[in-house]
């Protein structure tokens, strides 16, 4: 009998467990136990080996029919012997550029062709009136760029590349690490198969300089913090004629001392007496573009709000723009002068006969004290 362990157990799925489901279990564990993520774990390393095993019989329709009749006999009791690329020619789809490396398990690529330029980034940090107005900013970004002498192939003018002596031309060598051989690109050759014994003298063979180019960016108005503008093709240059990379720019948008925001519309918080709130009264508030009339009526109430539409900020791609939402804050006095005490207290005589908009500055009133 078998003291192997089941292979389905092995990978944690049922035995009626699909492809995609079967290929997603042997990558979780493969992340787990990569002798990459744990140097020097013996055990770990067998448990690599073993979910290998088991993902190299259940993902092959024909082994797993057989395994699921007859068992282990059924696939062979033979150990695990590394990893075939004939037959594991699959992994790679699952493990490629996992852990760094290009070519997992035989499956590199020389790279002569035309590979496209690194993206670039940047942060740009803007004030809240900015963000309502829109702003242009003009950045200063460097990066590598096709050298213009060699046109990016790094070699003087007349010189040809040579087949690279390290890796033969292929663009790839062998290394082994732990119980198997990953291929990797050449670091000599870079992957590219040859190298320059006479390179360009501009750019020393690299066929790239760095350069610092003006750009200006655009920030629309009503940007939301934290948003990432995309320009194309203002990246890094590409190697070997492949197309620019991009260059991105994240907009952070400074805090308002007065208002908050919510989208397109603006929040701001206005203190009035007990006595404006039962009057009702008209006041100046500030907006993004001055001060405005604000009707508050007569009996409003503590939180209470008052909307100034179109007010607040421009609707990002939209017409129009938001409001600006005023939340009231009714305050009570918390000293009274003798005019006002006497004042008061005929008020709220008068209130217990008619009753009207002042009981609630005498709840107020009393509330607090």
């Amino acid at each position: 009998m078998s003291g192997k362990r089941d292979y389905y157990e092995i990978l944690g799925v049922d035995r009626g467990a699909s492809q995609e489901q079967i290929k997603a279990a042997y990558r979780k564990l493969a992340v787990k136990y990569h002798p990459d993520r744990n140097p020097g774990d013996k055990q770990a390393e067998e448990n690599f080996k073993e979910a290998a095993e088991a993902y190299a019989v259940v993902s092959d329709p024909a082994k797993r029919a057989q395994y699921d009749r007859f068992g282990h006999a059924g696939v062979g009791q033979q150990p695990f012997a590394g990893f075939d690329a004939s037959i594991f020619g699959d992994f790679a789809d699952i493990l490629g550029n996992l852990f760094g490396f290009e070519g997992f398990f035989g499956g590199g690529r020389r790279r002569t062709g035309p590979e496209r330029g690194s993206d670039l980034r940047t942060t740009v940090v803007i004030s809240f009136a900015e963000m309502a107005n829109g702003v242009e900013r003009t950045l200063t970004v460097p990066r590598e760029e096709n050298c213009d002498d060699c046109r990016g192939s790094g070699l003087a003018p007349g010189a040809k590349p040579e087949t690279c002596r390290s890796c033969g031309g292929r663009g790839q060598v062998r290394v082994s690490q732990g119980f198997f051989t990953m291929v990797r690109a050449c670091p000599q050759c870079g992957g590219s198969g040859q190298t320059v014994s006479d390179p360009c003298p501009s750019c020393g063979g690299a066929g790239r300089v760095e350069k610092r180019r003006q750009l200006k960016v655009a920030v629309p108005a009503g940007i939301e913090d934290g948003t990432r503008l995309r320009v194309v093709g203002e990246g890094e240059g590409g190697v070997r004629g492949g197309p620019a990379g991009d260059f991105y720019v994240v907009v952070r948008v400074e805090p308002h001392e007065l208002f908050v925001r919510e989208g397109a519309d603006l929040h701001l918080e206005q203190e009035i007496s007990a006595f404006v709130a039962a009057l009702g009264v008209e006041l100046q508030v500030p907006t993004l573009n001055g001060s405005e009339t604000l009707k508050i009526p007569a009996g409003a109430q503590p939180g209470d709000t008052v909307v100034l539409k179109g007010k607040g900020l421009p609707r990002l791609r939209r017409s129009g723009n938001g409001n600006l939402v005023v939340h009231l804050k009714v305050t009570v006095p918390r000293k009274l002068t003798v005019k006002q005490r006497e004042l008061l207290h005929a008020l709220v005589e008068g209130e217990e006969k008619h009753p009207g908009v002042f009981r609630k500055v005498r709840d107020l009133i009393e509330g607090s004290g």
